[in-house]
């Protein structure tokens, strides 16, 4: 088929892949403009742009890339997408609502790859928000587009457990490699029309905002399994404050004695111990070979694995070190 791929973080290049090694004809991608990043602020282009210009290489055909700033307020960048041709967009994590016009600009329509179980965790971050929920599990939907935002029936889905040690970046692979074989499984129904849409329920709506910069810092107060979904869901960026710098948790484990069976073996038998009561945010004890325990407004916080600013990322001694 002649696909219109639609897609900005590297959550969406293995469904991009598996379109180019599947046989599908790339007729073009559309993907978020350059953006200034790192310390040095150079313009980047999107990891899908990245692998597309890759791509243009390697096909036979051209690839031509677009990056609109706003595509519903671009009437001619929506007037070539049409002239393509394209049989179908297909969008994973683009990142702007499409108009009805491009929506509805290719013969077999517009067709997502979401990274949730619909209708629960709609929006922009549905990995991040179904780790700090506590989720146990998740999943990808193949969906028919409308012009709301992840409203639209659900062509196929499948589920995938969460383990408790699992963060945002672990199950975003997983996720995103779901959703490539979905969509390869879901392109042969579309061309025959041989499939059934199941419209979402209107029960168990919720919405995945944008995270922000508020969500990444660490509030002792709250509870051990809290702060440590906070560091799993938005790793690998929560941080609290040591001595003065800034010190990013990359790893952390609940000292949670129910939660024992999924814990680090290491780490299990710690919960069993009696903690003394510290204020939060204080150290409990430091661990060789494991880190450090910090008192919360729960049970206790084990850190394993840290990045104090100025220093590079470290665990076990490495981080007692730094941390002495």
């Amino acid at each position: 088929m002649r696909v219109l791929f639609w897609g900005t973080p590297a959550y969406a290049i293995p469904t991009l892949n598996a379109l180019f090694d599947g046989g599908h004809q790339i007729v073009g991608v559309v993907t978020q403009p350059d953006r200034r990043r790192g310390r040095g602020g150079a313009l980047q282009p999107s990891p899908v742009k990245a692998r597309a210009l890759q791509l243009q290489s390697q096909s036979s055909a051209p690839i031509p890339i677009f990056c609109p700033e706003r595509i519903r307020k671009e009437p001619q960048i929506q007037a070539d997408l049409a002239a393509l041709g394209a049989d179908l967009n297909v969008v994973v994590a683009f990142g702007q609502l499409l108009p009805a016009a491009v929506l509805d600009a290719p013969l077999y329509g517009s067709w997502n790859g979401h990274g949730s179980l619909l209708p629960r965790w709609r929006g922009a971050a549905p990995i991040q928000w179904c780790l700090l929920e506590g989720d146990s599990s998740t999943g990808v939907g193949i969906m028919a587009m409308e012009v709301g935002l992840d409203t639209g029936p659900v062509l196929i889905e499948r589920h995938l457990s969460i383990g408790l040690l699992e963060n945002a970046s672990q199950l975003g692979i997983r996720l995103s490699e779901l959703t490539a074989e979905l969509m390869l499984e879901a392109l042969p129904l579309i061309a025959k029309g041989n499939y059934q849409l199941q419209p979402q329920p209107a029960a168990g709506v919720c919405n995945a905002r944008m995270i922000n910069k508020a969500d990444y810092q660490i509030d002792w107060q709250q509870p051990a399994l809290q702060l440590h979904r906070q560091v799993m869901a938005l790793y690998p960026g929560v941080y609290t404050t040591w001595q003065g710098k800034r010190l990013k948790m990359l790893a952390t484990e609940p000292l949670v004695e129910r939660l024992s069976a999924e814990l680090s073996p290491e780490v299990a038998e710690l919960t069993k111990r009696q903690w003394p009561q510290e204020c939060p945010g204080e150290v409990i004890e430091r661990i060789p070979g494991l880190g450090v325990v910090f008192a919360t407004g729960g049970c206790p916080l084990l850190l394993r694995s840290g990045q104090l600013e100025g220093k590079s990322a470290a665990s076990g001694a490495n981080l007692l070190q730094q941390l002495n």
